[in-house]
C-alpha cells in the first residue's frame, strides 16, 4: 500500500482504522502490534478504534491494458491425460455420468464399527481393485491412500498414451510426480501407534514410517514408473491437490520439466480420522439421512461429508503434447495461492483471501472475469465457508447473470487433498461435454446466493473460461484456471 502519512507506531497502524485524506485508501487490522516506528512522508492521518471483525480495502489499481494469455509452446500446459479413484469408481466416464445423473455416493460406514461414533456416514470407497497396478505384496502392505495415488497416476498415465512402453523411450528425467496428500497414510500411522502402545516398539512395522509420510505416494509412483523428475508433496490440507498444480505448472513454464503427473489423494474414512473431524465439530451429523447430508449454499446444511479417492492429470507442455502427438484434453491456463492469515479453521467473513486469489489466478491465466463463466465452488457445505465464499465470488464477478456454480461434494463428499484432483476432473469434464452436473440437495437455498448453482438437475452450458477453488484447514486457498484448448 503506498503512500500513508506521517510518523506513527506500527502496532497503532495494525491495529486502528487509517483513513487517509485523498480517499485512496482505507484499512481495518487487529493484531501484531509490533512496537517499532516506520518513518513515511508527511500526510494527514485519522485514527479510530478498530472493529473486531477485520478488513481491508485495497487501493484502487491503476488502468492496465487487457490481458495475454500464453503463447509459448513451451509455457502452454495442457491436460493430457486424467485418472481418478472414487466412491463412484475408477472410470472417469462413470464417474461423470454419475455426477450428472445426480447420485449420491454418501452412505453408511462400515469399513469398521462406527455405531458408537456421532457420525456414522461417508463418502467410503467400496469394491476398489488394484489388479492390474499393484502386484499382491505390495498391496497388502500399503496404506488405501498410496493404493487409491498409484492407480489413479497409472490410469492418469494410461490415458495419456504414457504406458510403461512409451515411456521407455522418453527421457525420464523430463517427467515428474506432485501428488500430495492432507493426511497422508493415516492408516499406517494409527496401527503404528496402536503397536507402540498395545505391545511395544519392537512391534511396530518398519513401514510404519515410509508409508505414513505424505510424500510418498510421489516417490512410490515414480518407483513403480522410474520417473525421474521433479518429485515431491505438498500437503495444505484440503487446497493439497490444487497447490499441486500450480507447482507443476510452474515447473513446466520454467523448463524444468516436460511432463508432470499431478493431483491429491486421501484415504481418511477410518476411526482417527473420522474421529478427529468430530472433535473439530466440521461434520454433519444428519445420520438419519446420509445422501441428504452434504447440502452446500441450502440453509438446513451443517457440516460436511467425509469423502476420499484420488484424482490425477498428467500436466504437459503444448511442445511436448505436439512433438508426441498426444490427445489434447483441456488447458490449464494458471492458478494462484494466497493465505487469509485469519483462523485455523473459519474463514474470513469477508473473503478477502479468496477474492484476491480468484483476481491473482486470473492475471496468471491471462484471463478476464468476464470471460469466465463456471466455477466449481469448493462449496463443503459448511455454515460459514460457503457463503464467505459466494461473497469472494461476488467481488470478483461483478455480473453473475450468466455465471454457473456447482458443488461436486454434494455428491461425493469432502475427499480433503484428494478434493481438488477429483473436482478439477469434475471441471474438465464439463468443459469437454458441455454439460454441468447438478448441486443436489438444493432445498432452501441461502437468499445471498444469487448465482446459479445448477440446482438437483443437469444443465447444458458451454464452458468458456472455468475456475476449480479448494481453501483448507490455515486459511490455505487455491484457484485453479482451465478452459478448451484453442491451438
Amino acid at each position: 500500500m503506498a503512500g500513508i502519512a506521517g510518523t506513527c507506531p506500527l502496532g497503532a497502524l495494525l491495529a486502528n482504522k487509517v483513513s487517509e485524506s485523498n480517499g485512496n485508501s482505507v484499512v481495518h487490522y487487529k493484531g501484531l502490534r509490533l512496537q517499532h516506528r516506520m518513518q513515511m512522508p508527511s500526510r494527514q492521518i485519522s485514527y479510530s478504534s478498530a472493529p473486531r471483525c477485520r478488513t481491508i480495502k485495497a487501493m484502487a489499481s491503476p488502468t492496465v491494458a487487457a490481458p495475454k494469455r500464453e503463447k509459448d509452446p513451451k509455457k502452454r500446459v495442457v491436460i493430457t491425460g486424467m485418472g481418478l479413484v472414487s466412491v463412484f469408481g475408477s472410470d472417469i466416464d462413470v464417474f461423470y455420468k454419475r455426477l450428472l445423473e445426480g447420485e449420491s455416493g454418501i452412505s453408511v460406514i462400515d469399513r469398521f464399527d462406527a455405531s458408537n461414533f456421532s457420525v456414522r456416514f461417508g463418502g467410503q470407497i467400496r469394491d476398489f481393485s488394484s489388479e492390474g497396478y499393484i502386484d499382491g505384496k505390495n498391496d497388502r502392505r500399503l496404506d488405501d491412500c498410496w493404493r487409491y495415488c498409484i492407480v489413479a497416476g497409472k490410469r492418469a498415465l494410461d490415458d495419456a498414451n504414457l504406458g510403461q512402453q512409451v515411456l521407455n523411450t522418453m527421457d525420464k528425467t523430463r517427467i515428474g510426480v506432485l501428488v500430495g496428500s492432507g493426511m497422508g497414510g493415516l492408516t499406517a500411522f494409527s496401527s503404528g501407534v496402536e503397536a507402540l502402545i498395545q505391545k511395544g516398539y519392537k512391534k511396530i512395522t518398519p513401514f510404519f514410517i515410509p508409508y505414513s509420510i505424505t510424500n510418498m505416494g510421489s516417490a512410490l509412483l515414480a518407483i513403480d514408473t522410474g520417473l525421474m523428475g521433479p518429485n515431491y508433496s505438498i500437503s495444505t490440507a484440503c487446497a493439497t491437490a490444487n497447490y499441486c498444480f500450480y507447482a507443476a505448472a510452474n515447473h513446466i513454464r520454467r523448463g524444468e520439466a516436460d511432463i508432470m503427473v499431478v493431483g491429491g489423494t486421501e484415504a481418511a474414512i477410518m476411526p482417527t480420522g473420522v474421529g478427529g473431524f468430530i472433535a473439530c465439530r466440521a461434520l454433519s451429523q444428519r445420520n438419519e439421512d446420509p445422501k441428504k447430508a452434504s447440502r452446500p449454499w441450502d440453509k438446513d446444511r451443517d457440516g460436511f461429508v467425509m469423502g476420499e479417492g484420488s484424482g490425477v492429470l498428467i500436466m504437459e507442455s503444448l511442445e511436448s503434447a505436439t512433438k508426441r502427438g498426444a490427445r489434447i484434453i483441456a488447458e490449464y491456463l494458471g492458478g494462484a495461492i494466497t493465505c487469509d492469515a485469519h483462523h485455523m479453521t473459519d474463514p474470513r467473513s469477508d473473503g478477502l483471501g479468496v477474492s484476491s486469489c480468484i483476481t491473482k489466478s486470473l492475471e496468471d491465466a491471462g484471463v478476464s472475469p468476464q470471460e469466465v463463466n463456471y466455477v466449481n465452488a469448493h462449496a463443503t457445505s459448511t455454515l460459514a465457508g460457503d457463503l464467505a465464499e459466494v461473497n469472494a465470488i461476488k467481488k470478483v464477478f461483478k455480473d453473475t447473470s450468466g455465471l454457473k456454480m456447482n458443488a461436486t461434494k454434494s455428491m461425493i463428499g469432502h475427499g480433503l487433498g484428494a478434493a481438488g484432483g477429483l473436482e478439477a476432473i469434475a471441471t474438465i469434464k464439463a468443459i469437454t461435454t458441455g454439460w454441468l452436473h447438478p448441486t443436489i440437495n438444493q432445498d432452501n437455498l441461502e437468499a445471498s446466493v444469487t448465482i446459479d448453482t445448477v440446482p438437483n438437475v443437469k444443465k447444458r452450458h458451454e464452458v468458456n473460461v472455468g475456475i476449480s477453488n479448494s481453501f483448507g484447514f490455515g486459511g490455505h486457498n487455491s484457484v485453479v484456471v482451465f478452459a478448451p484448448f484453442r491451438p
